[in-house]
């Protein structure tokens, strides 16, 4: 049961300025790393680098060692088939481009679910399941 993780999770799993967040996030990310069956893409660890240096100003040699870290996780390469499917999927959904690119790179990774904040619980998007691991 392949779960993907979205760039919330992965900041919040570093971020220990909300200790419940970060305490869950945390959790599930070394569950993932434990089982091997978690999924990231390339868009959520250049995203992860990107709120990890700018927005937390962690340092980029620490924040490249989280990458590092995160990438051991299956990761999905961007192409332009996921971003022509991105498109398709935030006209028919209307939910926002960047969104729809996690659910359809977590679609081609064959998840059951994407963990995330950025999406309604609950909801089925292209096959896979949205969760959100702090409710």
């Amino acid at each position: 049961m392949s779960s993907f993780l979205d760039t919330n999770v992965l900041v919040y799993a570093v971020d220990a300025t909300d200790p419940e967040r970060n305490a869950r996030a945390r959790a599930l990310v070394e569950a993932c790393l434990r089982r091997g069956d978690g999924v990231v893409s390339t868009q959520v660890l250049q995203e992860f680098f990107n709120v990890a240096t700018r927005k937390m100003g962690i340092d980029a040699a620490a924040a490249r060692r989280y990458v590092e870290l995160f990438a051991s996780l299956e990761t999905v390469q961007i192409s332009t088939e996921l971003i022509l499917g991105a498109i398709d999927l935030h006209r028919l959904r209307s939910i926002s481009f960047w969104d729809a690119l996690v659910v359809r790179a977590a679609s081609a990774a064959g998840c059951e679910r994407v963990w995330t904040e950025d999406l309604q619980a609950g909801a089925t998007l292209d096959g896979v399941r949205v969760e959100n691991p702090f409710h």
